[in-house]
Formats: structure tokens, C-alpha cells, sequence
């Protein structure tokens, strides 16, 4: 697992405006090889860990509209 204590966290694009269903994730922590992602909502909580490859297939499958209607 990745040190994220001193993480910095960018909301999501596609969370929107309205602070409900918001994901953070912590793109200065990838270059290790993981990217952290948690629910902007519950800052303290656990954050998934992601294998690079993974998340860039996922972030490019939601782009391309592939995994249906994101909300």
C-alpha cells in the first residue's frame, strides 16, 4: 500500500458539481505504480488501490462511453 498522508487529491471530472457522489483520486502517488482512489466524502475512510494499467483501462472505457451512462 502506498504512503497517502501526504497525498494530493484531485476530484474526479465526472463527480459533477453537486458534492454527492464525488471519488478522489491521488494522480502524485501514481508514478509508483498505484493509483489511490477514495470517496471524497469520507476523507478518513479507505482508498482503493489500483494498478496503473487498470485504472488508465477504466479511465478510458468510462471516456469512450463503453461501461453505459456514468451518474
Amino acid at each position: 500500500m502506498a504512503d497517502l498522508s501526504t497525498a494530493m487529491w484531485c476530484k474526479s471530472s465526472y463527480s459533477g458539481g453537486s458534492n454527492g457522489n464525488c471519488v478522489e483520486w491521488a494522480p502524485s502517488v501514481a508514478p509508483s505504480g498505484v493509483v489511490p482512489v477514495r470517496d471524497s466524502k469520507d476523507p478518513g475512510g479507505p482508498a482503493l488501490h489500483f494498478d496503473v494499467v487498470a485504472w488508465s483501462a477504466f479511465v478510458g472505457a468510462v471516456r469512450r462511453g463503453e461501461l453505459g451512462h456514468v451518474e
